[in-house]
């Protein structure tokens, strides 16, 4: 008799195991955790396991944990494709990921295909033009940055001309194609049009066509490990004219692997751990405890990736894997209604984000916010 009623309430106990497990709530990162964009993707993966850490802590998602799973694509767009469709085969509520553009338009149409949401870290433009649903931004789009970078070039830096320095990739073409019409409304002509290789090594060229180019200043759009080695470069060529970037040439791999080479570099950052926002000083605080190094953007990104999809879920009071990209669309996010957002971030139709964002110099080793910049549409 007692040994069925042990048999009895170890079922009880293993059926409570299994329920408990099924309340949990599948989020699948698919990022660039090795390959040329290494540095962005472990970032974005950081942010999103430091916030996966305070959601749980202070309860979940709807009273459910989230499980958290991370698949490397190495940088490669087959890879990617392979990894979303691996996560919507397993059952993702949301696939976060990945960072650069080019893999993300290889693998977008899988979860749309799949109706579930996928939250993205790449800025290119073109990436919410196609009308799919369930592609969301965490960053800025090349549309909503480049305007704020060509006014600061004529008004601030009083430019006439403009050497552009790019990388060919989608994320690199995206921006190219993005500011040059900006730059040719305000008068600013473009001296130079430098087309550079993602993973290149050796810029020695490109920085001699910056110097004979004599531009008012030079335009920066490469991948972070890049631009270190071009404002190497391009320091050695001895040029002196402003040198202005976007987030990917002011970050603090950036400023670490180019040494003093980085000190002078002015631009656009659409989130920094440097900006006069307190709730972006603690996570930065948090982050660095944690892994021993400065986040940079996509640290940020991944970290408002998760509580985006926990303030969509918990504006529509269940779980609900096709609907939680419909809760998305239109939804302003405010930090007193969800700390985890940091900062105000309004989600529009087509899934670019609105926000401050910051005009930054870095001095002396580090990334100094000079000015906030207010959303586009306030």
């Amino acid at each position: 008799m007692s040994g069925r009623w042990l048999a009895a309430a170890a079922a009880i106990l293993i059926g409570a195991g299994g329920a408990a497990a099924q309340e949990k709530v599948k989020l699948v990162n698919v990022s660039e955790l090795s390959g040329a964009g290494a540095t962005a993707g472990t970032n974005w993966k950081n942010g999103i396991d430091l916030a996966v850490q305070h959601i749980n802590a202070k309860g979940g998602i709807l009273g459910r944990q989230i499980e958290i799973v991370h698949y490397d694509t190495a940088t490669d767009s087959g890879k990617s494709r392979a990894a979303v469709q691996r996560a919507i085969d397993e059952g993702a509520y949301a696939v976060l990921g990945p960072v650069f553009s080019g893999p993300i338009g290889a693998s977008m149409q899988i979860s749309q295909r799949a109706e579930v949401a996928q939250i993205v870290g790449g800025e290119a433009a073109g990436l919410t033009k196609q009308g799919n649903p369930y592609i969301f931004r965490t960053s800025l789009s090349q549309a909503a940055a480049m305007p704020k970078i060509a006014a600061y070039l004529k008004d601030q830096v009083k430019a006439n001309s403009v050497a552009v320095v790019w990388v060919n990739n989608d994320f690199g073409k995206g921006g190219r194609d993005t500011i040059l019409p900006e730059l040719q409304k305000r008068g600013i002509k473009v001296a130079a049009d430098i087309s550079t290789e993602q993973g290149q090594a050796d810029f020695a060229a490109d920085a001699v066509r910056v110097k004979n180019a004599n531009a008012d200043a030079v335009f920066v759009y490469l991948n972070e490990d890049e631009s270190a080695r071009f404002l190497r470069a391009v320091r050695q060529q001895g040029v002196d004219k402003p040198l202005i970037g976007e987030t990917t040439l002011l970050g603090a791999k950036v400023i670490e692997l180019a040494g003093e080479a980085a000190n002078g570099v002015k631009g656009h950052v659409g989130l920094s751990v440097d900006a006069p926002v307190p709730a972006f000083a603690k996570f930065g605080q948090e982050f660095q405890a944690k892994y021993g190094y400065k986040s940079d953007h996509n640290g940020l990104k991944g970290y408002m990736a998760v509580h985006m999809v926990k303030a969509a879920t918990e504006k529509m009071g269940k779980f609900d894997r096709k609907g939680l990209a419909a809760a998305l669309h239109g939804l302003t996010i405010k930090p007193s209604d969800e700390p985890g957002i940091l900062i105000e971030t309004t989600i529009d139709q087509n899934g670019d984000i609105d926000r401050e964002s910051f005009l930054a110099e870095v001095q002396n080793g580090k990334q100094v916010i000079t000015q906030t910049l207010p959303k586009l549409n306030p």
